[in-house]
């Protein structure tokens, strides 16, 4: 019988892209703006994300078993982080990417584009809202509460283990998508999950892996190998990141 899982499931956030960079000198310098010309579905990846994306094919390269399924979400830094890697070698040459709109990143609504210092000079209200709710559950107008990309993952979920059970597979997206992922496969709890957060941001093209075991539960589930591993672009010599993307605009 198929296992319910795949046999291997690479949870990767793509490499640093150009919003990162631009987020970093928007604080640097004070801004209440992050000065981006494109839509947030549209930012590339950086030079240097392009490099990690291309170190972390060759590192993949060198592995025994290499993903066979590839889903990634539609924004661009993130298709051109699984389109670099397949390149340098991280699955096979001909791997259909299989972009999905559930993996895209967390949606800021109102609160796109503008820094914490932004947040509280135009949207007090939000800041005060988002203080008392928390960042779990506060959802901006036009936006999406951590619960909200929870939703939709749990969809995706579905999808994966009712069409590629007993499979290698990678998923390539976004640091909200990370962490959401683990909060659903681990069962945590929103405590649980933000002293995660807290801990510090999930690396750019750093993989966190899960490996199918069949004596966990009932009938087998995922377990928990690797977290954050920015191994790959260290062999490589490739500069590791960790910013959040340019419109996360305020941690908490």
């Amino acid at each position: 019988m198929t296992p319910r899982w795949p046999s291997l499931l690479w949870v990767v956030r793509h490499g640093q892209s150009a919003g990162n960079v631009a987020r970093d000198q928007a604080h640097a310098a004070g801004a209440l703006r992050i000065a981006l010309t494109a839509r947030d579905v549209d930012v590339p990846l950086s030079e240097l994300g392009r490099d990690q994306a291309t170190a972390l094919g060759k590192w993949f390269a060198r592995r025994e078993i290499r993903p066979d399924v590839v889903l990634a979400s539609p924004y661009l830094r993130a298709q051109e982080t699984a389109r670099l890697f397949r390149a340098a070698g991280g699955c096979d040459p001909d791997e259909n990417i299989c972009i999905d709109e559930r993996l895209r990143e967390k949606e800021f609504g109102v609160l796109d584009g503008l820094t914490t210092a932004g947040i509280a000079e135009f949207m007090p209200e939000q800041a005060a809202f988002r203080g008392l709710l928390g960042k779990f559950y506060h959802r901006s107008p036009g936006g999406e509460s951590w619960c909200d990309v929870i939703l939709r993952l749990r969809s995706l979920l579905d999808t994966v283990s009712l069409h590629y059970g007993g499979r290698p597979v990678m998923i390539v997206a976004h640091q909200v998508v990370v962490l959401c992922l683990r909060y659903i496969l681990e069962n945590l709890g929103e405590a649980e999950i933000l002293a995660i957060d807290r801990l510090g941001d999930v690396g750019n093209c750093g993989v966190t892996e899960y490996r199918f075991d069949p004596a966990a539960g009932k009938d087998g589930s995922l377990v928990l190998a690797e977290y954050n591993v920015t191994a790959p672009l260290e062999d490589d010599h490739t500069a590791v990141t960790s910013a959040p993307d340019a419109m996360v605009a305020a941690r908490g």
